[in-house]
């Protein structure tokens, strides 16, 4: 039976050896590791393994290693450091396929620190603003500890829990882990107004967060009928779903609804989801399901990257050999946009670095990761354009993909990538 304890009194369930899954990104349990992290002096080896999170990460401290390990599923500006530290590792897993590590007991679970809204009058509880892996993380775990807040939003789809699911609770009044939303450079207007070129009325759209997606949903104002079926979502949808731009009427997929598996934004995306039922969040392994996104027709699918080189290959996990964030769920949604009757993948990104270095290489740093392959991308869009890559040779490749370059780069794009051809 559920019963309200401390923090301290509900981390004492965690055992030197264990595996602990934090729920993620704005919905992580952060009072609740901090209270792990007071325990450091008694644990040893415990992993913490989650997605990306937001806030502050204290057991991810180096001076704690003999305690803690983190073990990330997609790498987190809070944890990045493990890795070069030794303190830390990355998994690589595509979000669609991270559930069913716990459920086949490939990576089995100890502890779950979840996040959830007060028990309703029935008693039943809300993962709120993120659902990701954390149900699967739930029902395999032996013991299940949440930090349950007023301030949580109350969403609909699969995580809804019963307050019996829960071991022990742990009262708190704290604010969502919130992102204003930033103005959009000349740079990112420009390459929000391409993308926004290629949505067609009635589309399906997938995008996360950030100015690149932002700015083209500002441009979508006088589109119709648009469906959003994508892993995450921030404030830019909000205006135009209510202007009825975004009324998912034509989706192949839980058709009339808004479908993602977890959001982060402001304040004011948290308040409009709550107790919304035009938003679905349900787990990662439905919503990132290539088979379920490819039944939307006319899916568009934009995602970003660190690099991608002339002919088409996507870096965007790591700098070279240095892991800097993981797959996610790119492949999931380029792969699915692919195979969508009408659909369209696109990766969009500036052409230079803050720096000045291009994005648009000859050929991958060396250690870099691919994560999504020449064969799969058909769009790539920088501010000076968009490279239609579908159905062309590497020749033409080329070519396409030297124009959307920076004209400071293109020459010694061009021309190395020749040479190391022997051309």
């Amino acid at each position: 039976m559920s019963q309200y304890v401390t923090a301290a009194e509900a981390v004492k369930v965690v055992k030197s050896g264990d595996r602990v899954y934090l729920q993620a990104a704005a919905a992580a349990p952060t009072l609740l590791a901090d209270a792990l992290t007071e325990r450091a002096a008694e644990l040893r080896n415990v992993e913490v393994c989650h997605l990306h999170t937001e806030g502050e990460a204290r057991y991810a401290h180096p001076a704690l290693a003999e305690s803690f390990h983190v073990n990330s599923f997609f790498i987190g500006a809070n944890v990045r450091h493990t890795l070069k530290a030794g303190n830390g590792s990355y998994t690589p897993v595509f979000l669609s396929e991270l559930p069913h590590l716990f459920r086949k007991n490939v990576l089995p679970i100890d502890v779950a620190f979840i996040h959830v809204s007060p028990p309703d009058q029935h008693g039943y509880c809300s993962l709120g603003v993120s659902v990701e892996a954390t149900v699967a993380a739930i029902e395999n775990a032996k013991t299940v500890v949440a930090q349950v807040n007023p301030r949580m939003p109350r969403t609909f789809g699969d995580g809804i829990l019963h307050v019996s699911e829960i071991d022990y609770l742990v009262e708190v009044d704290v604010p969502i882990f919130s992102h204003s939303v930033e103005p959009f450079t000349p740079e990112e207007e420009k390459i929000g107004g391409y993308i926004a070129s290629l949505i067609d009325d009635k589309s399906t759209l997938q995008m996360g967060i950030g100015s690149i997606p932002n700015a083209a949903l500002s441009k979508l104002t006088n589109h119709k009928d648009l469906g959003l079926h994508t892993e995450m979502f921030s404030d830019g949808v909000i205006d135009l779903i209510e202007s009825d731009v975004i009324n998912c009427n034509y989706k192949g997929t839980l058709r009339g609804r808004v479908l993602a598996t977890f959001l982060v934004g402001s304040q004011r995306l948290y308040d409009f989801v709550d107790n919304n039922p035009f938003i679905e969040l349900k787990e990662s392994s439905m919503v990132n399901d290539t088979a379920r996104i490819r039944k939307n027709p006319n899916m568009v699918a934009i995602n970003s990257a660190i690099e991608v080189d002339v002919t088409g290959q996507v870096c965007a996990d790591s700098i070279g050999a240095r892991m800097y964030s993981g797959v996610g769920g790119q492949m999931d949604f380029i792969r699915g946009a692919s195979l969508s009757n009408g659909g369209k993948a696109i990766i969009a990104l500036p052409s230079v670095t803050k720096k000045g270095e291009s994005r648009i290489v000859p050929y991958l740093k060396q250690g870099a990761g691919v994560v999504t392959t020449r064969s799969h991308v058909h769009y790539i869009i920088t501010e000076h354009g968009i490279a239609d890559l579908y159905g062309k040779t590497l020749k033409q490749r080329v070519a396409e993909m030297v124009k959307i370059a920076h004209p400071n780069h293109q020459e010694t794009i061009d021309r190395a990538y020749s040479e190391m051809l022997g051309c």
